[in-house]
């Protein structure tokens, strides 16, 4: 941390002398967990321009297309290359979808049928895919159109209960859906070694249920995706990791053909499948985005461990702990009361290049069984691949922070949410 650095922080941000000197003392001690995260990151830059390379990417797949879209060699080069990188036989990578949920919607509507049965292996999915499932119950879910649901819960630390999930699979079970990311839970978020294990497990017992992983945070976080472990279908966000915060929308199903196809089927409609969908000229972005993902991710990653470091210096409980193996962006905080969650995301908020001067609230935001507080002020809406926080209003009270699309301003952002804490007397104990 140079002077000129720490000068600015005080006159941009009115800092105090002790948090910048206790953040330059831990940065220090964090070089080799630093030096490890860009070794991961130089494997996947070079996976991803190998693929780029191999599919001969050029100029002339970045022109737009409207209407139908058929015949986008942009958009058909674009999925060869997400094929490529997630060692898959097939892609479907659209703008048409909106979300993470909207794509894991896509892929399970696509491959699931009256009578069928979905197994949730690693405990309850996140808040958003409950509505779909119909755990909670929502207008259009699977349960309505009489797909069933059976999960089995994580052991008490957190671990795959393996006899519990034998014991779960029955002649109707059809799919199996596995969330790689925490969500807001309080748990170890599942890295690809043990994702293929828990695969393995159940292709061992019926080898056709399909493998599904909900890879959103994770993708280019380990030198491995799920597909590489055996899933049959990978899954997730293009404003999350893959999208290296440029993509402006959309959403990647991966995986094997066939159920690829279902999923195409699904997002369009029966007869068209992947043949239609215009890209409207973003193409461009969505191929840098890939491109630059796998430094963006370790700036996330970054600064998901010197948030951790900080936090855990000041005695506050962490999950993942700063040294610990990583396979997502996400860095939980347990804060315990709701006032150091409000006063937390409002110092993301603060230190963000758009919306830094509102202050967010918590809400009742869709999906959600509790109010929520989002800090994101983020360049695309909703980009949590940007660095944002966000949190249940609920006990105990815990802040899941990820992204930053620099490790520089990651940095500065997680300083000013720190500092935010302290002038208002709740970061020191």
């Amino acid at each position: 941390m140079t002077d000129p650095f720490r000068s600015l922080m005080r006159s941009v941000y009115g800092m105090g002398d002790r948090l910048l000197e206790l953040a330059e003392e831990q940065e220090a001690a964090l070089a080799p967990i630093l030096e490890a995260i860009d070794d991961t990151a130089q494997l996947n830059q070079l996976k991803v321009l190998a693929a780029m390379q191999h599919c001969r990417l050029s100029d002339i797949h970045f022109a737009a297309t409207t209407g139908y879209g058929y015949n986008d060699i942009g958009r058909d080069t674009l999925e060869a290359i997400y094929a490529g990188v997630f060692s898959c036989e097939s892609a479907l990578v659209r703008p048409q979808m909106i979300s993470g949920t909207h794509a894991l919607s896509t892929a399970l509507f696509g491959n699931l049928r009256h009578g069928d049965e979905l197994l949730s292996p690693v405990g309850l999915p996140y808040n958003t895919l409950q509505k779909v499932i119909g755990i909670q119950p929502a207008r259009g879910s699977l349960a309505e159109h009489g797909v069933a649901y059976r999960q089995v819960d994580l052991t008490p630390e957190g671990g795959i209960d393996y006899g519990a999930v034998e014991a779960a699979i029955t002649p109707r079970t059809k799919m199996a859906t596995i969330q790689r990311s925490k969500g807001y839970a309080w748990r170890h978020s599942l890295g690809v070694d043990e994702i293929g294990k828990l695969i393995a497990f159940i292709k061992g017992i019926r080898k056709d249920i399909i493998c599904m992983v909900d890879n959103c945070y994770g993708e280019f976080v380990e030198t491995r995706e799920p597909s590489d472990a055996g899933a049959d279908l990978v899954v997730g966000s293009l404003i999350k990791n893959p999208g290296g915060g440029l993509a402006p929308v959309g959403g990647y199903i991966t995986g094997r053909e066939e159920f690829v196809e279902q999923a195409a089927a699904r997002l369009t409609s029966p007869g068209l499948g992947r043949e239609v969908g215009p890209t409207l000229g973003v193409v461009p972005q969505l191929a840098q985005g890939l491109f630059l993902a796998p430094n963006v991710v370790a700036a996330s990653l970054r600064t998901a461990v010197y948030t951790a470091k900080l936090l855990e210096c000041l005695g506050f409980e962490t999950l993942p702990r700063f040294d610990a193996v990583r396979s997502d962006i996400v860095q939980a905080v347990r804060m315990g009361t709701p006032e150091r969650v409000l006063a937390y995301c409002r110092g993301i908020q603060r230190a963000a290049a758009v919306d830094s001067f509102v202050a967010p609230e918590a809400w009742d935001m869709p999906g959600y069984d509790s109010q929520v507080i989002m800090a994101a002020g983020t360049f695309v809406q909703g980009a949590s691949i940007e660095l944002s926080a966000d949190s249940p209003m609920k006990p105990p009270y815990v802040v899941y922070q990820q992204g930053a699309l620099t490790w520089a301003h990651g940095k500065i952002g997680a300083l000013v949410a720190l500092d935010t804490m302290e002038k208002q007397g709740l970061l020191y104990s």
